[in-house]
């Protein structure tokens, strides 16, 4: 397990940090394209890319099994990321037969939505009871900021996406990342101009910060040592305030206890979902920006 020099001293000073329960699997995350992306972005808190496997692609009924895990465990609502979700080649039918049993949500970079996806998902999402949401990152409301870490052209191709899905009657999720100088209001109100002015008359915005992890820690900077929650008193603690009181991730190598933590050691909990339903102690830089912000990878 990797701790910071700070997390070394407050444990070797006897401090511990916070103990999260699961108090019901509520949300199952599913890596289902493992590591493998068409793009390259310089802040993926996954390092994704072509040919990266190191969480591997799921099969279909591998998919399929977890599913069934969750329902099993309780899982009300299943949320599907990599990687790129639709470089998966069934991801179609994966996100058809999942929705036969709960809403569903493919976190995407929008950059894959052919006419003939987007046709294929305004009937899956016309057909089923339950909901199915499509989350398209943007890093920026121009052209040049979105570009500068997800690569030339890529802004415009999701921006395309968005007015597909629009087209078809569907309501994309924008995920927008909201760096360390920027004032949330400023920015909101630049991407919904943005967003109206491409032609989505009814923008979905939701503010994500940024993780000081994966490819992120080479762009900018790593946590520092005095971001951690080790040591935290308990009266500051609100056990309900995370994500992780009700979500676990899956991919490839196992169960962690949320989709951030996949590529931390200290992240796994075990090889099956039943075996990870346990407390959790929140070690990480990344549950100190979901603590001090509040934070859900969740559409809430």
């Amino acid at each position: 397990m990797r701790f910071l020099p700070a997390a070394e001293a407050a444990v070797a000073a006897g401090l511990v940090a916070p103990l999260q329960p699961l108090f019901h699997l509520d949300a199952l995350w599913i890596q289902v394209a493992g590591t493998l992306c068409n793009l390259t972005c310089t802040h993926c808190f996954v390092s994704s890319g072509p040919g990266d496997d190191h969480h591997a692609l799921m099969a279909r009924d591998e998919v399929r099994n977890h599913v069934a895990d969750g329902l099993a465990l309780g899982a009300k609502e299943f949320y599907f990321t990599g990687g790129e979700p639709f470089v998966h080649p069934a991801m179609l039918e994966i996100i058809e037969e999942t929705l036969e049993h709960g809403p569903v949500t493919v976190l995407t970079n929008g950059t894959l939505f052919t006419r003939e996806r987007v046709t294929t998902l305004a009937r899956l999402a016309a057909a089923s009871r339950y909901a199915l949401e499509l989350r398209v990152s943007l890093d920026g409301p121009s052209a040049a900021e979105h570009d500068r870490l997800r690569g030339p052209g890529s802004f415009e191709r999701a921006l395309a996406g968005l007015r597909a899905l629009t087209a078809a009657g569907l309501l994309p999720i924008v995920t927008a990342t909201q760096g360390a100088g920027d004032q949330a209001m400023a920015l909101i109100e630049r991407y919904l101009v943005m967003l109206h002015d491409a032609g989505i008359a009814r923008p979905r915005l939701k503010l994500l910060p940024m993780f000081q992890l994966g490819r992120e820690v080479a762009r900018s900077r790593g946590y520092e040592p005095a971001e951690t929650l080790i040591g935290l008193p308990p009266a500051a603690f609100d056990p309900h305030r995370l994500q992780c009181s009700g979500c676990r991730a899956v991919t490839s190598r196992g169960v962690f206890v949320c989709p951030l933590l996949v590529d931390e050691p200290g992240g796994r909990m075990a090889g099956s979902l039943d075996r990870a339903l346990g407390p959790f102690a929140l070690r990480f830089g990344a549950c100190y920006t979901c603590h001090v912000t509040g934070m859900t990878c969740g559409n809430g």
